[in-house]
């Protein structure tokens, strides 16, 4: 088995698979990519059983065959190449990958490939094709909302679902929620579906450079995204994500209305000042006209810091998470936001100032 491929596309997808290829001391293959080859394209294929990828690139090929090859090997060799290598070339000789270019050969020793998993295809279930572009921005709008923790897994997930002509997003760990509307250009069905949040990250990895549309596939125990020679399948979770509508105030008592990079700023210098549980003081004062972030050190100290706004309504100090606060404003477009209050027991919920209403981050207080 010989075959020779570009080097610009050979490096670009083996780092996007070797990242999902984990250590496993039980199934030394799942380590491995899988190099499946045929008349003129290349397979590659990574599963850590949890997600799975499977990438065609086209390919000179002499012969069929498929091989295991472990991925940190063949990911910190060909990170080393550089475009004055050209093309690679490889060839399977008594179980060793013999790999050149014009610079540079290695012989990297092969893993038996029966007990590399298969990917699973969907034959039946729903069926729907989106922009690229909608799905990884929907994701990337609230997955950091997500609880790290897997002892209720739906709220370690992505919940995904259709309301009307939108996509919405949404994630929470029970102390903040992000949810991201997504206009849908085109009338298409979809099912409540949720992602384990410790795929998302290999799923906007291998899927945000995609152009186009990405074909989605679901059924009730996996979905798949495929695009441009790119098969992606991740398990997702059987549970019920919380009704969440149910703590969205409906109306606030004071509003803040400012720049956003002002209080990007603030609470980078407020961070210094932070105890071990991240504590910062919102005060709102709309006859003083007064936006004000305070944070207090025992062994370090204290530091107040105001922040230019338009306010309204009544008076309020209230604390919360700072790193919560900032994590927001990576999924914000506008230039200036509103923080909306409605009383000193009650979430905060921030938004853009431009009103589109496709964007909304609820924070708990944080009690003393």
């Amino acid at each position: 088995m010989k075959i020779e491929v570009h080097l610009s596309q050979f490096k670009k997808m083996i780092g996007l698979s070797e990242k999902i290829a984990k250590k496993n001391m039980t199934l030394p293959v799942l380590s491995c990519l899988l190099f499946e080859v045929g008349k003129n394209f290349l397979n590659i294929k990574a599963t850590n059983l949890d997600v799975g990828v499977e990438i065609s690139i086209p390919a000179k090929a002499d012969g069929e065959g498929s091989v295991a090859v472990p991925a940190q090997t063949i990911s910190s060799f060909v990170s080393q190449l550089t475009d004055q290598d050209g093309v690679v070339k490889m060839e399977l000789i008594s179980n060793n990958l013999h790999i050149s270019s014009a610079r540079s050969k290695v012989i990297i020793k092969t893993v038996p490939v029966d007990d590399f998993p298969s990917i699973p295809r969907i034959t039946e279930g729903q069926t729907t094709s989106i922009s690229s572009e909608i799905l990884i921005k929907g994701l990337k709008s609230v997955w950091y909302s997500a609880s790290i923790s897997s002892v209720k897994p739906e709220l370690s997930s992505i919940f995904v679902y259709k309301n009307t002509d939108h996509l919405v997003f949404a994630a929470t760990d029970s102390f903040r929620l992000a949810e991201k509307k997504v206009k849908l250009n085109q009338s298409t069905d979809f099912d409540d579906i949720l992602i384990p949040f410790k795929n998302v990250s290999d799923i906007i990895r291998i899927l945000e450079d995609v152009g186009g549309s990405v074909d989605i596939h679901s059924n009730k125990n996996l979905i798949s995204f495929e695009s441009e020679g790119i098969y992606l399948a991740s398990r997702i979770i059987d549970g019920t994500f919380p009704d969440y509508k149910q703590i969205i105030p409906k109306g606030y008592s004071t509003e803040a209305i400012t720049l956003k990079q002002d209080v990007i700023n603030a609470l980078k210098v407020s961070n210094v000042f932070t105890d071990k549980f991240n504590q910062i003081k919102f005060i709102f004062d709309p006859k003083a006209g007064l936006f004000e972030i305070q944070t207090k050190n025992a062994d370090i100290g204290e530091n107040n810091t105001r922040v230019d706004a338009a306010l309204t309504g009544d008076k309020l100090e209230i604390n919360f998470n700072g790193k919560y606060i900032a994590d927001c404003f990576q999924s914000i477009d506008a230039d200036s936001v509103s923080f909306q209050l409605s009383g000193s027991n009650k979430p905060m919920v921030i938004r853009p100032a431009s009103g589109d209403g496709t964007f909304m981050y609820l924070v708990m207080p944080m009690n003393r």
